[in-house]
């Protein structure tokens, strides 16, 4: 059977089918040697939905990271600032009980209280330097007592 005799004998569904056979065949091979074909760019519309992805993702990455550092300060803050409470406290309730109970409590403050008193202070400004009326030291182990 030659070709001739072949496309006399095929009716138009056999000639759609052997259309469609070659069609599928070229895209076949085609697709095997790596060319796509790809008309309404579909595969780059993918490709930038997921860069976007991508690049949200990182950025609530960064946000969360941001985030939970600036907790773990807030929580190091906190707990200074309760260390500092309860030093003060500890610092403070003693000199109450004994400025209240002081046989000179009544009286004008006398030099003896006027020395508790500031060296109270002293203390105060040791605990927290930072405090308001507490003198600038450039050197917080001037006074030759250890650090808190």
């Amino acid at each position: 059977m030659n070709v001739g005799s072949l496309a006399r004998s095929l009716t138009p569904l056999g000639w759609l089918t052997l259309i469609l056979v070659c069609v599928a065949t070229v895209a076949l091979l085609l697709g095997g040697l790596g060319f796509r074909w790809d008309p309404f760019d579909l595969a780059r519309r993918r490709a930038d939905r997921a860069e976007a992805a991508a690049d949200l993702a990182h950025a609530e990455a960064v946000a969360r990271a941001a985030e939970a550092e600036g907790q773990s300060g807030q929580v190091a803050r906190l707990d200074t600032a309760h260390t500092i409470i309860r030093r003060t406290e500890a610092a403070t309730t003693p000199i109450l009980l004994e400025a209240r109970t002081a046989h000179d409590a009544d009286l004008p403050l006398s030099p003896d209280r006027l020395d508790r008193l500031r060296a109270h202070d002293d203390e105060l400004c040791r605990i927290a330097p930072d405090l308001g009326g507490c003198p600038a030291t450039p050197d917080p182990a001037r006074d030759r007592r250890p650090a808190l």
